[in-house]
């Protein structure tokens, strides 16, 4: 198959989430499986060095009603030597100190930018002459795509055969814009159709893709599930349910190149299932890079984004009560400024036994994950989460709270002693959190000998792209027989 995959970010190029990493991961693993998978990514200024990748388009997106039109270019790049990228390349747009929003406030123009993109991919790909089986959209960037299909190449000869997904990697953004935003598109900017609208002025993009694409995933079953519910739909339960024979979920894989601890290039000590031992010393340099006592008491380690949505505030309330017991947190992360400043303050207060570090820093982030016996996730909603993947490799037993993906890939031990791999609470409340947490330190500190046991299940437990892949193709092809519009 010929697959057109499209994206905001792109792992090597430019990243801020997850979606990075699937999206380089994926359409590799697709290459590997001999389909003619091709990237595209808006060219931003942030790309190291785009300017050397050669120019192999020059082209004009022009709104045939009043001939405005708009200048841009086409790059073409290699990711992992392998897989072709297109980037689009208009300054206007992408020549900006962020990708998405500077000091917290999103460019008021992102519904332009991102319809621009949309529409711009596929003129380029027209021109380039790949003529996509499968355009492949993910979340509400390109979510327009499959609704430009539907309506300005709804008579194309080259993409007759063309057929839409879109899969849903956080619901809670649907990018909801003025019309005036899409003016390059008077086909979408006048319709009036109220399944996408909100409002008389406003499209929302999101529900633009889940109306026209042929075929809808999310990042796993049981968000996949959540999404059609009235709290997990995030204000589009029903639009969900109106496809819920379309729709999916797939689990995300993992990308073990850069996540194995016995092959990890970010940690001081490589080590496996059989070699905990170098596991203890990551944990020792661990305590010593964040100037905290190096000793054998539990190391809870989290790396998240500060966002409610991660269950930051699940934290916060029984932080102390937490830091009473002879436990060391170490917690990596930057967002909301109120919550690091909290945060900033339990440093001051408990500096023997929490470290708060408000960065973005990789190599710090693997060596939370190879030097801490648990990892937090108590997450409001997850789509399907990569860090619990992360920390079973490294033997670092997940506590999450059951959602999405989380209660898809982490098995709780309370529920199953033989195969577990974690803790699971339920409740989006403190005091659950706290409970777990309470749970996983007895189990810690009372039976060491089948922690140890249950460390090396998670290390054995792997979600391979492969996997992920051949459920991707199978979408692909029940998209290839059918046809929304």
């Amino acid at each position: 198959m010929k697959v057109l995959f499209l994206t905001s970010e792109l792992c090597d190029f430019v990243k801020t989430g997850g979606l990075a990493d699937v999206a380089k991961a994926l359409p590799v693993e697709l290459f590997k499986r001999n389909h003619d998978v091709r990237i595209m990514v808006p060219c931003y200024n942030r790309i190291p060095n785009y300017f050397d990748y050669p120019v192999i388009a020059d082209l004009s997106l022009t709104n045939q009603q009043n001939s405005a039109s708009i200048e841009f270019k086409v790059r073409q790049a290699k990711l992992a030597d392998c897989v072709t990228v297109w980037l689009i390349e208009n300054e206007h747009y992408f020549a900006r100190n962020s990708i998405y929003a500077e000091n917290n406030q999103s460019y008021y123009d992102n519904g332009e930018r991102f319809a621009f993109f949309s529409a711009a991919a596929l003129l380029a790909t027209e021109y380039l002459k790949f003529a996509p089986d499968i355009v492949h959209c993910n979340d509400w960037h390109t979510a327009l795509t499959p609704m430009i299909l539907a309506l300005k190449y709804q008579n194309s000869p080259f993409f007759k055969n063309t057929h839409s997904v879109i899969t849903i990697h956080n619901g809670a953004f649907q990018g909801v814009f003025e019309r005036s935003q899409l003016w390059m598109l008077p086909e979408i900017s006048q319709t009036n159709n109220e399944t996408i609208t909100q409002g008389y002025n406003n499209i929302n993009f999101l529900k633009c893709g889940v109306f026209y694409a042929d075929k809808i995933n999310a990042v796993s079953p049981s968000y996949a599930e959540e999404l059609t519910t009235f709290l997990g739909g995030h204000g589009m339960s029903q639009n969900y349910m109106a496809r819920i024979n379309d729709l999916c979920g797939i689990v995300n894989g993992c990308d073990y190149s850069d996540w194995d601890p016995s092959i990890d290039k970010n940690i001081p000590f490589n080590f496996s299932a059989d070699t905990l031992v170098d596991k203890s010393l990551c944990k020792f340099l661990l305590q010593e890079y964040t100037e905290l006592p190096v000793c054998n008491r539990p190391i809870f380690g989290m790396v998240c984004r500060l966002t409610d949505q991660k269950g930051i505030n699940l934290l916060i309330p029984v932080l102390d009560d937490m830091l009473q017991h002879q436990i060391q947190l170490i917690i990596v992360g930057t967002g909301a400024p109120e919550l690091e400043e909290i945060l900033h303050q339990y440093t001051s207060k408990y500096s023997d036994r929490f470290v708060f570090k408000s960065v973005y820093d990789n190599k710090l982030a693997h060596l939370v994950e190879a030097g801490s016996d648990f990892f937090l996730m108590p997450s409001i909603y997850e789509p399907c989460g990569l860090n619990q993947m992360y920390s079973l490799a490294y033997g670092t037993l997940p506590i999450v709270r059951a959602v999405g993906g989380l209660k898809d890939t982490v098995i709780c031990y309370d529920d199953n002693p033989l195969e577990g791999t974690g803790f699971i609470f339920k409740e989006a409340e403190p005091q659950a959190f706290l409970n777990c947490i309470r749970r996983a330190l007895l189990f810690y500190l009372q039976e060491h000998i089948e922690f140890l046991r249950v460390r090396r299940n998670a290390m054995n437990v792997r979600y391979n792209w492969s996997e992920s892949a051949e459920e991707y193709e199978e979408m692909y092809k029940s998209a290839l027989t059918s046809r929304t519009f």
